[in-house]
Order: structure tokens, then sequence, then C-alpha cells
């Protein structure tokens, strides 16, 4: 094996996009999936207004993006497009949300912001739906 080739075989790097893929998106999922739950309790909602639309907007925003786009990433389903989504948050959340706190404190969303630019460089690999549907569709030339 050519370990400073990267086209020397697919298969490892499937697996591992697979991997780093599903890990990402359940962690992702532990965030996003009390920020769900605060928006379907019906109480007032105390969130960060990033973009001036109100805290409700936000939360709109942020769980669309943290939990149905996890769950798209974790299925390889619109991938890229889900990751854009969660790279703008993780944006907001590192820069604008935890701007004036220490390192600490955005550490996470720059962990999280550094893994998705790397999915989305590498796509969903060969282990997702988006390549089941594009091996469809190359076969039936739509």
């Amino acid at each position: 094996m050519n370990y400073f080739n990267s086209n020397s075989s697919s298969v490892p790097k499937d697996i591992i996009l697979l991997l780093v893929r599903v890990f990402i998106g359940f962690a992702m999922l532990s965030h996003g999936f009390p920020k769900l739950q605060m928006l379907l309790e019906g109480g007032k909602i105390e969130f960060f207004d990033f973009i001036g639309l109100g805290p409700l907007v936000s939360l709109v925003l942020t769980v669309i993006a943290e939990f149905v786009c996890s769950i798209l990433l974790i299925l390889g389903l619109f991938t890229r497009i889900s990751l854009s989504f969660l790279i703008f948050t993780m944006i907001i959340a590192a820069f604008v949300v935890h701007g004036a706190d220490p390192f600490e404190k955005r550490e996470m969303s720059l962990i999280y912001l550094s893994v998705y630019l790397l999915l989305m460089a590498f796509g969903a690999g060969k282990v997702s739906v988006d390549h089941m549907i594009e091996k469809r569709k190359r076969a039936s030339d739509w």
C-alpha cells in the first residue's frame, strides 16, 4: 500500500469518510436535539439572535442545521448542501456567539468547523446515498 498517494485505493478512504460522517453527525445531534426540544416545548425562547430576525427564527435555523442537516450528513444525503448549513452555523457559533469568549469556549465549534470543511473538500464518499443516486443517474442517463 502506498501511503503517500491518495489515489491508491478508495476503499479505506470511503470507510474513513463514512466513520467520520457518522461520528460527527451523531456528535452534533447531541447539540441539536436539546435545541429541538426547546423549540417544541413552546415556552419563552431565549436564544442568541444572530441575524436580527428574532430568537425564534435563529433557533429554528440552528435546529435545521444541527439536527436535520446532521441526520442528512449521517446518511450521506445532500451532503455538501447540509455541510454548508453546518459550516455557517459553526462560523456563527465560533466567531459571533462566542467571539468575545476565551478560546476554550470557541474550541468545540472550531473543531466541528474544521471537520465539516474537510468533509466538504472530500465529499461523502462511496458509502452514501449521494453516491447511490449519482451511480443510478449515470446508469440511466438522466
